[in-house]
């Protein structure tokens, strides 16, 4: 196990040096410290709002451990489809700019992980039943 983890972490810090060369070195970034002030921003609304949020929520209302971790699945799903299904039609003339039907996907995604937390739930209520 802790080979594991020392051969993940490696490849984690590798994957995160490889974005900061290329976050250095990309031709189309004028000022890195944009990049980092838009993540900055991104670090406090996920870590003072939004996982605080869904904590209370899950821990208010929500029993099983599959169904909370739908329920951050999906929460996670929406975060990044809320973007493009916010400006579905605004593309400016320009086709290829939002070019996917991103409420239909998004849909899709959230009835697929439905499914498959609905059949991990039932295979969890199988085992525990059985002798």
């Amino acid at each position: 196990m802790r080979t594991f983890r020392v051969v993940t972490a490696a490849l984690g810090v590798g994957l995160i040096g490889y974005g900061v060369y290329g976050l250095l070195h990309d031709s189309y970034i004028n000022d890195p410290l944009d990049v980092l002030s838009w993540l900055v921003g991104g670090l406090v609304v996920h870590d003072g709002l939004w996982v605080p949020l869904l904590c209370l929520l899950g821990a208010t209302f929500v029993r099983g451990r599959v169904l909370r971790g739908w329920l951050i699945v999906v929460a996670a799903l929406t975060a990044v489809a809320l973007p493009p299904i916010l400006r579905d039609g605004q593309n400016n003339g320009n086709a290829s700019l939002l070019p996917l039907p991103y409420l239909r996907n998004w849909l899709v995604l959230l009835a697929v992980t439905a499914v498959v937390a609905g059949l991990a739930a039932l295979w969890s209520r199988f085992r525990r039943r059985r002798p």
